[in-house]
């Protein structure tokens, strides 16, 4: 069964650190296309970061580069998300979505940022960051 956790997500307050966790089951992180998106309430979800099952390239949204940092643990099947220096703006619930689907040079738009090449999402981590 192709299933995705993500884990991590909290109260924080401006200016501090979290990490979210994504564990698969029934398919491998490091042979899949995958990443972190947002929804903020009353906006549509966002791309936040990606890695390419191609090269391991990692790329990120402009309101978060340099901040936030997307890596991988296969030995755990995991994908984590380290964001550091929280504004209040990242308040969001936080998906971790994989692209099964499409080849890294067949991505819709071009991009692994985009949640439409996505065919498997978890259910989602609330990051609640306070000022």
């Amino acid at each position: 069964q192709v299933k995705i956790v993500e884990s991590g997500g909290a109260l924080v307050q401006s200016g501090g650190s979290l990490r979210l966790s994504c564990t698969a089951s029934g398919f491998f992180v490091d042979k899949t296309t995958i990443g972190w998106f947002r929804q903020a309430p009353g906006k549509q979800r966002e791309g936040v970061s990606c890695m390419k099952k191609s090269d391991g390239s990692t790329y990120y949204a402009d309101s978060v580069k340099g901040r936030f940092t997307i890596s991988r643990d296969n030995d755990h099947n995991t994908l984590y998300l380290q964001m550091n220096s929280l504004k209040r703006e990242d308040t969001a619930v936080y998906y971790c979505g994989a692209i099964r689907s499409h080849e890294d040079h067949d991505l819709p738009l071009g991009t692994c940022l985009v949640h439409v090449g996505v065919d498997v999402w978890g259910e989602g981590t609330l990051v609640n960051v306070s000022s």
